[in-house]
């Protein structure tokens, strides 16, 4: 079987997960990574013998003992999809070398939906096939629209309101706060609501934000508004998004009330860098009163989009199976 060639540009927090990811797929090739300035970063992904090829020339790399596989335009030349994971702004901006280079390009939710189809992969796979630019949405997005997705599959949406309480920065970067206050999103509604239609395009959501300081994960306070008058039991609710892919169920029962709790399971559970990549949903926190269900939901903002951009890759060249798609990546990353 002919693998699929894979590069990553940029190889920050999601970028050095996704590299990693691929790695672990049977269907996939990792030719490289691109390398802009030397760091710890580089020096890991060196050790891991991942090739390197530069942005630009830079001299640090070979000081260091670094021997860089090539430039970038190496990389793009020997590939079928690069996956930018840059910072936000920063896609848009190496658009136009992928292109020249006529190759497929995965990008991350820091770009704007206009970039290329907007992709979360058990709500839209096949929109993405064969798509020349993707977009795997931001980490919120992508919790946002598995949870209800699973949910409108069997109980049609009529409307969502979501309160969003959003981590302050990664755990690795010591620039951005805050450090001691809860800074409100005045943007009304918050962006997020309209990410989510790129995806669920005929479900209302209005959300809002704050910004806390903390960076272990985002939570989610949820109200979902049903279609549909009858009644229905909150056990039902939990059944159904324990068989959703990439949603996990956790129990206060068993000493889980706060993020840092859900990162130790993590860690504990052995994934890599105690990685939670699925939504974890608080049992005792859903709750149906009348047509209207309430749940709380957390959000690990480094790592959730990572199984998403393998399966963005897949669909870039045309791999019709959404359900096998999600499935060797779920057993690959050990998910459920």
């Amino acid at each position: 079987m002919k693998k699929i060639k894979v590069g990553v540009v940029g190889y920050g927090t999601i970028g050095k997960r996704v590299a990693d990811a691929v790695l672990l797929q049977e269907d996939m090739e990792l030719v490289g990574i691109s390398g802009r300035s030397y760091n710890f970063r580089m020096e890991s992904a060196n050790r891991k013998g991942i090739p390197i090829f530069l942005v630009h020339e830079n001299r640090q790399f070979q000081i260091n003992g670094i021997k860089p596989a090539g430039l970038l335009k190496d990389l793009l030349n020997n590939v079928d999809v690069i996956v930018d994971c840059t910072p936000k702004k920063s896609g848009k901006e190496n658009k136009f070398l992928y292109e020249q280079a006529g190759v497929k390009a995965v990008y991350q939710g820091g770009e704007k939906s206009d970039i290329g189809v907007s992709f979360v992969a058990q709500c839209n796979y096949n929109e993405a096939l064969n798509k020349q630019h993707i977009r795997v949405v931001s980490c919120n997005t992508t919790g946002l629209c598995r949870t209800l997705h699973a949910i409108n599959q069997k109980y049609p949406i009529k409307r969502v309101r979501a309160t969003l309480i959003r981590r302050a920065t990664d755990p690795a970067d010591p620039n951005r706060g805050p450090i001691n206050s809860i800074v409100p999103s005045l943007e009304l509604p918050s962006h997020h609501g309209h990410d989510v239609r790129t995806v669920l395009h005929d479900i209302e959501v209005f959300t809002t934000a704050v910004i806390v300081p903390t960076t272990l994960m985002h939570i989610h306070n949820l109200s979902v508004e049903l279609k549909d008058d009858e009644s229905i039991d909150h056990r039902d609710i939990i059944a159904l998004l324990k068989e959703a892919p990439r949603i996990r169920i956790v129990r206060t029962e068993e000493e889980i009330t706060s993020t840092s709790e859900i990162l130790e399971l993590a860690r504990d559970e052995g994934y890599n860098r105690g990685d939670m990549m699925d939504v974890c949903i608080w049992q005792e926190g859903l709750g149906v009163h009348g047509k209207e269900i309430f749940f709380t939901q957390a959000i690990h903002q480094e790592s959730i989009v990572v199984p998403e951009s393998i399966d963005a890759i897949r669909a870039a060249v045309g791999f019709p199976y959404a359900e096998k798609s999600i499935e060797m990546t779920n057993k690959s990353l050990r998910l459920k």
